[in-house]
């Protein structure tokens, strides 16, 4: 039994028009829509929701009120759903119907698991020419994009004040494994034993805070980051930091406002983990966040640095999942 990766994310949110706005400059193709909600697809198939807040199909809201209400996970086939349901027979909220299962997590969110329908694709991000390797790129100049085009739904990050039970309960009812950690402050989790550095990240703040803090979408690579990140500049939305480079991750990110609720990220270059990686502890601080980053943003349309700043600070540091 092997999670595969996240399938679908449903926001509550509480201005529908100016979501689903949102979400169209951010890349995602709509796929249906009515007066209660709307469903977006990443290039594989996954799938985004944004569904009015007071709904009462969704699933309860967390602490911080309307923003994402569920995270799907998928898997290849409907024996290792039942599987899975029995693990999760013992947890509140359990059901096991039509195909899924799931329950509310120790964190308070809900979490279903389906047989994933996403789609293979034939997507290549730009070679790249490291010194010292054979060249991958040649006679062939690196792209520039126009904006972005997710890939898929990367990974989702949350603030927990149930840290130790929300980490086992991943581990031991959906299998999970443990990239990296800050001890007794956050851990960095895969959903498989091969695969990305982390699709969660769970994160105790000193203020007990619980809720979401962002929901990540992978793109091609970094030159897709930048050009996404500036379309969305262009479009009128709000930059939280970026471009930059996490160092415990590898990934470039850029970080934007999300009218759907909390932080949504642009990310590329993630280190790929195997069964043999040993999980690193880390103390969380600015330089471990960021190798650099970009306060303000870039202009999409001067390509230079809107406004000046220094690093990031502690407060962001609380208010920023940090990898």
């Amino acid at each position: 039994m092997t999670i595969l990766g996240i399938e679908q994310i449903t926001y509550g949110v509480t201005d529908l028009d100016t979501c689903r706005r949102f979400l169209a400059d951010w890349g995602l193709t709509e796929i249906a829509a009515d007066a209660n909600g709307v469903r977006f697809e990443t290039l594989n198939g996954g799938r985004v929701l944004a569904v009015r807040h007071d709904d009462p199909s969704l699933p309860p809201a967390m602490e911080d009120g309307p923003t994402l209400r569920e995270v799907t996970w998928g898997v290849t086939r409907a024996d290792e759903v039942a599987a899975i349901a029995e693990r999760l027979a013992d947890q509140p909220g359990y059901f096991f119907e039509d195909g899924a299962a799931g329950c509310i997590d120790p964190n308070g969110l809900a979490v279903r698991v389906e047989v994933s329908a996403k789609r293979a694709l034939d997507v290549q991000g730009a070679p790249t020419n490291p010194w010292g390797l054979p060249a991958q790129r040649v006679n062939t100049p690196s792209p520039v994009y126009e904006r972005a085009q997710p890939i898929e739904v990367g990974h989702v990050v949350f603030f927990t004040n149930a840290l130790a039970a929300t980490q086992k309960f991943y581990e031991d009812k959906l299998g999970f494994e443990l990239s990296d950690r800050y001890p007794d402050r956050g851990a960095f989790m895969r959903c498989a034993p091969h695969g990305g550095h982390h699709d969660l990240f769970l994160l105790a703040l000193p203020n007990g805070k619980c809720g979401l803090n962002h929901v990540a979408f992978t793109v091609r690579d970094i030159h897709e980051v930048f050009g996404g990140g500036m379309h969305i500049d262009r479009c009128g939305w709000e930059t939280q930091l970026g471009p930059g480079r996490h160092p415990i991750s590898s990934a470039y990110f850029w970080y934007f406002k999300n009218p759907c609720g909390a932080l949504i990220e642009y990310y590329a270059d993630e280190d790929i983990l195997t069964p043999e990686w040993q999980p690193r502890d880390f103390e969380p601080g600015p330089t471990v966040f960021a190798e650099w980053a970009v306060d303000g943003g870039l202009d999409g349309n001067t390509r230079r640095q809107k406004k000046g700043g220094e690093a990031p600070t502690g407060k962001f540091m609380t208010d920023t999942a940090k990898r």
